[in-house]
């Protein structure tokens, strides 16, 4: 396979129509892109189980979910990121085919090469959606879940969750036990 060389800066529209083409994803940040890694097994299992005890939930509600392979469009400037899952009940992002514009909730699996991307660089992008009620970076190392949910002006309010926990997601009125988040995953070699 040949691979498709990379420009060091493009415009937004460059991207939209570059990125389809490649072989893998790309989130693209004031003109610059950045290949997307591989992640775990663990990784994938923890994004799968909330994806699966999330979408039934969701489904009755109008609202929608995605995870890995859709991007965000963080605004119409840039940029543009992954989440490893995505919630939207915007009606605009019901019939999205491109991107998500206006997700109401972004989780974050963490893995050790992205973990102070998505605490830091990701989650101060993130913050400025006014669409963004709540984002939840989840372990993938060990069992925790962090959730950041919108307060008043510009306040952010932060929830730990660990072992024996139940996790509470608010602005969907959703809740259970943080073991469901993390069935079936193992962390032995």
């Amino acid at each position: 396979m040949i691979a498709t060389p990379q420009p060091e800066k493009m415009s937004i529209d460059q991207y939209l129509a570059w990125e389809p083409l490649q072989d893998c994803r790309y989130e693209y940040v004031n003109g610059e892109i950045f290949a997307m890694t591989g992640g775990t097994i663990p990784h994938n299992d923890i994004a799968l189980n909330l994806y699966r005890a999330l979408y039934p939930h969701l489904r009755t509600r109008g609202c929608r979910i995605n995870v890995a392979d859709v991007k965000v469009q963080v605004n119409t400037q840039s940029p543009y990121f992954y989440p490893d899952v995505v919630i939207s009940c915007d009606p605009r992002d019901l019939n999205a085919r491109k991107f998500i514009q206006y997700p109401k909730i972004i989780v974050e699996v963490l893995s050790p090469g992205t973990e102070a991307k998505d605490r830091g660089e990701k989650f101060a992008f993130y913050r400025t959606m006014p669409s963004l009620q709540e984002y939840i970076i989840t372990e993938s190392e060990k069992i925790g879940v962090e959730f950041y949910r919108r307060g008043e002006g510009r306040m952010w309010l932060y929830s730990p969750y660990t072992i024996g926990d139940n996790i509470t997601i608010e602005n969907v009125d959703f809740s259970c036990a943080i073991d469901l988040i993390y069935e079936g995953v193992s962390w032995e070699l």
